[in-house]
């Protein structure tokens, strides 16, 4: 108005920058008050380049002009700025009854206008859509915690507390996270309940409404402590699964009893089969009539039927040649179904039963007196149910002797004459008679 139009020009676009800086990088009070001082001082400038009071009727028309120009700018200013405050407003409702949708959804109505009619309000806001991205991160990790992860449960709470670490007033929507979280317990699947209630259990108390999250541990982990038990058992994995069990009647003993009774019934279940699996482990691996690791370290099967009177059934193990012979009704190749172990030794020589003489090729005339002696086996028997040894002792094998001819291997192409000493010849009866004192009682 004036006819400056370089000045114009130049404070102009002062003007836009100072505008642009707050609407977009540097959304502050300060920053507020820096532009209201540049708008007086332009005013204050413009006055008096106008000539002040000196010319006040000569320049009537110019500032009707200007007050026309500047009462919609102030009008346009409050009404955005209005606007922000009514948005502000509407955040902070939707933040403090913790629904980050309808933050989102509220700020989302934030403009660039209003971003520099009210800068600190929209930054406000700004920061609270910031929180609730980082909300909403953590809700999906805390969502794949309950899968039974975790790393991703640790990520999750770390996420929580960081919200409420940075971000005062948003308590509530940390607590509607960690309501979502929490109303997903127990999860699908107990071993994931067990796995997530397990580190919660673990977790040091952070004195917010985080430590909420420990009063999940009493209303879920017990019955999925049982649950998971169960399904341990299902698929062979008898340790985890007894721990699982003594996990609940260690720390719950007044949880209701039918579940303490299933879960006592299930690890005296879990602590048999580890039990079976440890004595068949010792009792695997030898060839044929070797003896197992079972018979140097025995082992207890505290589901093995007990020792007593009559036909105790046994494991053979060793010497093949004799104890092959012994009836089925005395043998089992269950474990499980035994009540012996018994492990035989190399046959040795016992005692005489009688002394013969033989002739030989050699000298006809002079026979050689040929000593018939018992089959001497060394046996330890182990009683499965408690893995004790119940005898250690040799069993002789008696039979035949004395025969008309008999017969001898020699070695060379000399013949000596048959030895000094050989065994009787045992019947399968003789053998049978010999091992019945270890199998009966």
């Amino acid at each position: 108005m004036l006819g400056r139009r370089g000045l114009a020009a130049a404070t102009g676009l002062g003007t836009l920058v100072l505008l642009v800086l707050l609407g977009s990088a540097f959304e502050s009070v300060w920053l507020e008050c820096v532009v209201l001082l540049w708008w007086a001082v332009l005013v204050a400038h413009g006055w008096f380049l106008a000539g002040g009071r000196t010319r006040r009727a000569a320049v009537r028309r110019q500032r009707v002009v200007a007050v026309c120009v500047t009462v919609p700018v102030l009008l346009l200013a409050g009404l955005l700025r209005f606007d922000a405050h009514r948005i502000e407003e509407s955040v902070d409702e939707a933040r403090d009854s913790g629904d980050c949708a309808r933050a989102l959804d509220a700020q989302d109505g934030v403009w660039f206008a209003n971003r520099v009619a009210d800068a600190p309000a929209a930054v406000r806001g700004d920061e609270t859509v910031r929180a609730c991205r980082r909300l909403a991160e953590a809700g999906q990790r805390l969502t794949t915690g309950l899968t039974g992860d975790t790393e991703a449960l640790s990520a999750g709470f770390d996420g929580l507390a960081a919200v409420l670490e940075k971000w005062d007033g948003h308590e509530r929507m940390a607590g509607t996270v960690l309501d979502g979280f929490l109303g997903g317990l127990p999860a699908k699947d107990p071993c994931d309940t067990v796995a997530v209630t397990e580190w919660l259990r673990k977790r040091n108390a952070s004195h917010d409404t985080l430590d909420r999250s420990a009063g999940a541990v009493p209303r879920t982990a017990p019955a999925a402590l049982v649950g998971c038990g169960d399904d341990l058992m299902a698929d062979h994995d008898w340790k985890t699964a007894r721990t699982r069990y003594e996990q609940l009647l260690d720390r719950y003993p007044d949880y209701k009893e039918s579940a303490r009774t299933r879960a006592r019934a299930g690890a005296r279940k879990a602590t048999l089969a580890l039990e079976l699996a440890h004595v068949r482990g010792l009792l695997g691996g030898s060839g044929s009539g070797a003896q197992p690791e079972y018979c140097d370290r025995p082992a207890k099967y505290s589901g093995a039927p007990a020792y007593g009177k009559g036909v105790n059934r046994a494991l053979f193990y060793g010497n093949d040649t004799y104890t092959g012979k012994l009836p089925g009704s005395w043998r089992t190749d269950d474990a499980e179904k035994a009540v012996l172990v018994v492990c035989a030794g190399e046959k040795k020589f016992g005692a005489s039963v009688r002394t013969c003489p033989y002739e030989n090729k050699i000298g006809p005339g002079f026979p050689t007196d040929v000593t018939f002696r018992r089959i001497a086996i060394p046996v330890k028997v182990y009683e499965l149910r408690t893995g004790r040894l119940v005898a250690d002792r040799k069993v002789e094998i008696g039979g035949t002797s004395c025969p008309q001819r008999l017969s001898y291997t020699t070695h060379g192409p000399t013949d000596f004459g048959p030895p000094s000493e050989v065994y009787v010849k045992a019947s399968d009866g003789d053998v049978r008679d010999a091992f019945r004192s270890l199998v009966r009682k």
